[in-house]
């Protein structure tokens, strides 16, 4: 994993929150509500890779595109399932069917993610704006896409709306996300219990109750983890960041009115309202003065007991609890509260002061308590995200404190780590950044945010940034459908679509730096990979592509149980592909598959299609990102 290895496998790490998720709904909790048009999905056939051993599905034309389309002037690539050992014969047609452009495809032997036998094709020389074009090969046409620019500003706006979605204490209103998504709040004084306004602590962790109201509903449950919670609301945060420094970044998109929050109109930035939902929650959760590990933060809420699905928020009846604080918990808070304090200085300087203040005295008492570990094992009601390594969360902790104080405690304490200035212990090969392994964020923000490194310090820490982004661009230019993704040993991991998308955050971070368009181009095939480009043909974003996702574990968005109850809204990403198979559905329906084919789009199959915030918020970044480079 790195030069410093975690008490557990990178797989284990990423997905050990995911699989204490899916003990519970295997015991029943879940199951139990299923109704006629859960049992009824549709069965899948046809081939799916080589030998009849093979689980079967149907994947659709074997003509893989990005479903929404290409940026006029970048790479335009597709691949083909084909026994063919030949080359092939490829044409582009508009919408018209009259012939664009033609040639041969490149034969790529077996694809060892999905142990398909492909060829590629490349019509990026083709820069005319349209919409429907589609390629055939051999009789076979591909989904219809676009050729032109901004393809992505709504994708960014619909993945940042997810958040305002997944709002807890607060009423969403129709006015933002329509009539089918509006909903009451959930979990708030009016809840059973007092909801999260009066959340008390489990047996032994403490003797009072706490208001810890607000944030986001972590996934497909109703819990709230501040470790997962830390790393959304900091790529959201860096999201408008990243606008104040990068070339050619738009903040406009992400300002005042622009998004779907009910905050807009105050002069803030609309993302930024959004982010301060979520840390006001985050604060919340710190244990007050006077308390025992006073100024460390509780590590989750949530209920008491597994709810069954489905379960709107506003009708949950399970009381609410809050587990013992955590180190993890604490340093995610202090990196949190220290980037917002820079980000709201200009917008609210009180506030600021405030976030300031959360993290510095997190930082403290982080440091007085620098062993106490979350448990893998406390996953009643709620997922566990054990996590038994911190070096990273202080690395990152670290990094956002000085780079906000300008203070010499902060910058010695992350030089001085054994993280510092290696690549692959910052951006691991194969988990990425994620929850579990925070440390590239504190670089990212290095690497990118003006502060008082010097300017040797500064080129080292871009060099760690550059030749992890140059290791994720081999692996996205070795694979045949472009993916910026190669897990040691080919296994996907629990939400390996998370997993590409941070990938290409570092990607895009390097291209900012460095404006090679290597990394650039990188990113965009990962683009083609979430949006059909893919061996299933499958988009993995609700509502973008013929062929998307619309059956996420959620307990809301649960219209395959119910169907007076909506599909996942626009912009939500599926997880992907997960070679543990750790739910029963997808245990016998995928058993045998290749990595990049094990995915089916159940509600029930929530180890391969569950939805989650650190999901969309790297979509949301990408989005922006990619946008940008369409202008």
């Amino acid at each position: 994993m790195h030069s410093a290895p975690r008490t557990r496998p990178a797989l284990d790490r990423a997905g050990r929150r995911r699989r204490t998720l899916g003990a519970a709904v295997a015991a029943g909790l879940a199951l139990g509500a299923l109704t006629a048009p859960a049992a009824a999905a549709a069965d899948h056939s046809g081939p799916r890779g080589a030998g009849a051993d093979r689980p079967k599905v149907d994947t659709g034309s074997p003509v893989r595109v990005n479903q929404v389309g290409y940026p006029t002037h970048g790479p335009k690539k597709g691949t083909v399932v084909t026994p063919a050992t030949k080359p092939l014969t490829w044409t582009l047609r508009d919408a018209d069917g009259v012939k664009r452009a033609g040639g041969t495809t490149t034969p790529a032997g077996i694809d060892r993610s999905s142990r398909q036998k492909v060829q590629t094709f490349d019509f990026s020389e083709v820069t005319a704006p349209g919409k429907g074009y589609t390629v055939t090969i051999g009789g076979k046409k591909s989904e219809p896409f676009t050729i032109g620019d901004n393809l992505y500003g709504s994708l960014r706006s619909d993945a940042l709306a997810y958040f305002y979605h997944n709002r807890s204490g607060i009423k969403i209103d129709k006015k933002f996300v329509g009539d089918a998504y509006a909903r009451p709040a959930g979990h708030d004084r009016k809840a059973p219990h007092r909801g999260d306004t009066e959340a008390r602590c489990t047996k032994g962790v403490c003797d009072y109750r706490r208001d810890v109201s607000g944030g986001w509903y972590d996934a497909g449950d109703h819990g709230k983890y501040v470790v997962n919670g830390g790393i959304s609301v900091a790529q959201l945060m860096s999201s408008y960041e990243r606008t104040l420094t990068a070339p050619g970044a738009d903040a406009a998109p992400l300002g005042d009115g622009r998004l779907r929050v009910p905050e807009r109109g105050n002069g803030a930035p609309d993302v930024l309202d959004e982010a301060r939902w979520e840390m006001d929650f985050l604060m919340r959760m710190q244990v007050p003065k006077g308390k025992p590990f006073a100024g460390m933060a509780f590590h989750k809420v949530h209920d008491k007991q597994w709810t069954g699905i489905p379960t709107r928020p506003d009708q949950d009846k399970q009381p609410r609890e809050l587990r013992a604080p955590s180190t993890a918990a604490t340093l995610n808070l202090a990196a949190t509260a220290a980037q917002a304090a820079r980000l709201f200085q200009p917008y609210d300087a009180e506030y600021a002061k405030r976030c300031l203040e959360v993290a510095r005295t997190a930082w403290d008492a982080a440091r007085a308590h620098p062993k106490k570990l979350a448990s893998d094992r406390d996953a009643i009601g709620g997922g566990a995200y054990g996590d038994r390594d911190v070096r990273d969360e202080f690395y990152w902790a670290a990094s956002e404190l000085f780079i906000t104080t300008g203070e010499n405690t902060y910058r010695t304490a992350f030089l001085t780590s054994p993280l510092h200035g290696d690549a692959d212990a910052l951006f691991p090969r194969v988990s990425g950044v994620s929850w579990a392994s925070v440390a590239g964020l504190g670089a990212l923000d290095l690497a990118t945010v003006p502060g008082n490194l010097t300017g040797e310090q500064r080129a080292a820490v871009r060099s760690t940034v550059t030749k992890a982004a140059d290791r994720y661009a081999s692996f996205s230019e070795k694979s045949a459908y472009g993916v910026p993704y190669a897990p040691k040993g080919g296994k996907y991991e629990w939400g390996s679509n998370s997993q590409v998308l941070n990938n290409m955050v570092v990607l895009a971070t390097a291209h900012d730096l460095t404006g090679r368009t290597r990394y650039r181009d990188a990113v965009l095939r990962g683009m083609d990979y979430l949006l059909g480009g893919n061996p299933l043909n499958q988009s993995y974003v609700t509502g973008y592509g013929e062929r998307d996702s619309r059956n996420q574990h959620h307990r809301f968005w649960a219209h395959q149980l119910d169907p007076k109850l909506p599909h996942p809204a626009r912009g939500s990403l599926a997880g992907g592909p997960n070679s543990g198979l750790e739910d029963p559905l997808s245990k016998k329906k995928l058993k045998g598959c290749a990595p990049a084919m094990c995915y089916t789009d159940d509600i029930m199959a929530f180890s391969t299609n569950e939805i989650t915030i650190n999901w969309n918020a790297p979509l949301a970044w990408i989005s922006a990102y990619v946008d940008d480079q369409e202008r």
